[in-house]
């Protein structure tokens, strides 16, 4: 229980929000408004941010892919330097805001922004951000943290920065009832483990930090068992869980693992599998793989999530993968890609990007890497 704790975001949380962006800017401001796919201009999203900004100097920059790639950030900060922007507006999901700050927080280094991510540069100003969440997953509309792919190479590495906080965030949930099913149970998914990882460690005795993450995790639950029966309050329940379980209250002064995403990332980087997806795959065969000195987190996970009065870890596990399996999730990495090098490629990387021993204990290193991918293919 020793922490600081600091969340400058501000929220705008609730339907029809996205034109306060027209007063949390300065009309003298010179805007990027950064996106991905183009989405946003078949569910009207587009058109509400551009009335939003029809008195501001704005310049619009498109396509930026889930898992941001690097080379394409490039563009968008070359893109905004030609421009002169002092802003960057993203309107999207986690994706974007990721390359948000990607973007805001290498404009002003003279080298290359991948410098952020191999820990060789550290930002002392930057663009400041805003952000428009169109899809609820990652909790990155109020976090410091960024996750960006570099296509060249096929990592998939994060920073943080005290400048990656948007100054606000835009919260409708209205935005996701455009979102297909996969994207929904993407966005569970990702919460949930987002959760885990800083639930599922070791006994500590902060009780905030332990109730609140078993309510998020009920939460989520119940959504994934009404996924069929959604309305407007279970989009707006989803949206408001998933910033939850990522804006830094459930991780204060208590120890976090944070492995399953370490291995999701190569998995991702690799074989462009939706990071969701390799959470799902990942995180039940690494509890398994560890299940003597996760039990007492699993046990406490069963009583107060499931309701389950059992002293079988194990079958907590086999919860979560049920959970998982219910909501379609392919649990296998051979379901999305066909190479037989996978076990050899992700240790590598993970060595390459100095995971040599991790997880809450650091118990985790290569053979253990090995033993989870083996569960996991």
């Amino acid at each position: 229980m020793q922490f600081s704790y600091n969340n400058p975001t501000h929220i705008e949380f609730g339907a029809g929000k996205i034109e306060k962006i027209s007063k949390l800017i300065s009309k003298e401001t010179r805007v990027l408004f950064l996106y991905g796919g183009g989405s946003i201009k078949k569910n009207g999203v587009y058109e509400q941010v551009t009335n939003a900004l029809s008195e501001h100097t704005w310049f619009e920059f498109g396509g930026v892919e889930p898992n941001p790639k690097k080379e394409t950030l490039d563009k968008a900060i070359a893109y905004a330097r030609e421009h002169g922007v002092e802003f960057v507006l993203a309107v999207g999901g986690g994706s974007v805001i990721d390359g948000a700050k990607y973007v805001a927080n290498a404009f002003f280094h003279e080298g290359d922004g991948w410098d952020l991510l191999e820990g060789k540069f550290s930002p002392t100003k930057a663009l400041p951000i805003g952000a428009i969440l169109t899809l609820a997953a990652t909790g990155s509309e109020s976090n410091s943290g960024s996750v960006i792919t570099k296509e060249a190479t096929k990592e998939k590495r994060f920073f943080h920065s005290p400048y990656s906080y948007p100054q606000f965030a835009i919260l409708d949930p209205d935005v996701l009832k455009s979102l297909d099913e996969r994207q929904l149970v993407n966005g569970i998914v990702d919460a949930f483990v987002h959760t885990c990882e800083q639930y599922l460690t070791q006994p500590h005795g902060a009780l905030a930090q332990d109730y609140y993450a078993e309510g998020i995790l009920r939460g989520l639950i119940e959504l994934a068992q009404s996924l069929d029966e959604r309305d407007d309050l279970w989009y707006a329940n989803l949206m408001w869980l998933a910033n939850q379980a990522l804006n830094g209250l459930i991780g204060l002064g208590v120890p976090q693992d944070w492995a399953t995403h370490f291995i999701g990332h190569e998995l991702s980087g690799l074989y462009g599998i939706d990071h969701a997806r390799t959470l799902a795959i990942i995180q039940p065969n690494l509890l398994t793989t560890l299940i003597e000195e996760k039990a007492d987190k699993l046990l406490q996970m069963g009583k107060n999530v499931f309701g389950l009065e059992i002293h079988i870890p194990l079958v907590i596990v086999e919860r979560i993968r049920a959970l998982y399996t219910s909501l379609g999730i392919d649990m296998k990495i051979s379901s999305y890609t066909d190479d037989t090098e996978i076990i050899s490629k992700v240790t590598s990387l993970l060595e390459q990007h100095g995971f040599k021993h991790f997880g809450d204990r650091g118990s985790i290193d290569k053979e253990v890497v090995i033993k989870i991918l083996e569960k996991s293919i």
